[in-house]
């Protein structure tokens, strides 16, 4: 189910929460940046559509969104997004060359309606000046997260998420091991080439994106977080590559799961 938080006077959370057995719960959030032409980032998973527009009227009417900021076409990102662009013929999409391109093979966007930037480059969307950034993990080679740059609110696409025993309604909240530990774990899931990087590119790398300097940073997969924890995210990214790797459950582990299935289970 869909609910909704206020990050900031002007930003809304719509998020829900997905168990992962063994693992912990992984939040999955958008937001809606309110003013004088509304941004949507991201519109919900598939699984939870109807929850998700909802939960989205609730905030704001849909037809007074001016733009859709895509991090990347998953499919716990794009759940509205087919409706909202049918129901709203005003409403556009910034994304990249890439993002268009993996969602023609399944639902491609109208050309005349979309936007695209690249990282570094920066958009202006009514009042918004948005500066595209590359994230330093990523599952999709089109995720593009970005900078407001007025307000200084940092949106990492799915970096720094965290598998948590429960999600909090802040990541300032969580204990220290348990934000490092969910950290580590989601990176190890979502981004499992950081096993295979240079450390000190990666080293480099994490330095030149702590200048970004952030007043709130807003994860795609971690509740609301201020500013001042993105050195200790940092450090949780820079762990990875010595961690130990995930390895899922393989066809014996299944059948095991499934013998032990209570009765009348399907």
């Amino acid at each position: 189910m869909i609910t909704t938080y206020q990050a900031a006077p002007d930003i809304d959370v719509l998020t829900t929460s997905f168990p992962i057995p063994g693992l912990g719960q992984l939040a999955i959030n958008s937001f809606v940046l309110h003013g004088d032409v509304p941004i949507l980032v991201d519109t919900g998973p598939v699984v939870e559509r109807d929850s998700y527009l909802d939960a989205l009227r609730s905030v704001i009417d849909p037809a007074d969104l001016g733009w859709i900021w895509l991090t990347h076409p998953d499919t716990d990102h794009t759940g509205a997004l087919g409706h909202l662009l049918e129901a709203h013929p005003g409403l556009r999409v910034v994304t990249t060359f890439l993002g268009v391109g993996i969602l023609s093979t399944s639902a491609p966007l109208p050309m005349d309606r979309v936007h695209l930037v690249n990282p570094g480059q920066s958009v202006t969307l009514g009042s918004r000046t948005l500066t595209a950034l590359r994230p330093p993990t990523f599952d999709n080679p089109s995720t593009t997260g970005f900078l407001d740059v007025d307000s200084r609110v940092l949106f990492p696409a799915d970096c720094f998420g965290a598998l948590l025993p429960e999600v909090p309604g802040n990541a300032a909240d969580l204990a220290d091991a348990d934000l490092r530990e969910g950290q580590v774990r989601w990176a190890t899931i979502d981004s499992p080439w950081l096993h295979q990087v240079d450390r000190g590119v990666l080293a480099r790398e994490l330095d030149a994106f702590a200048t970004w300097e952030p007043s709130l940073i807003l994860s795609s997969h971690l509740p609301a977080a201020p500013g001042g924890l993105l050195g200790r995210f940092l450090e949780s990214v820079a762990a990875v590559p010595d961690a130990e790797p995930f390895v899922g459950p393989d066809q014996a582990a299944l059948e095991a799961m499934l013998a032990g299935a209570p009765a009348g289970a399907a």
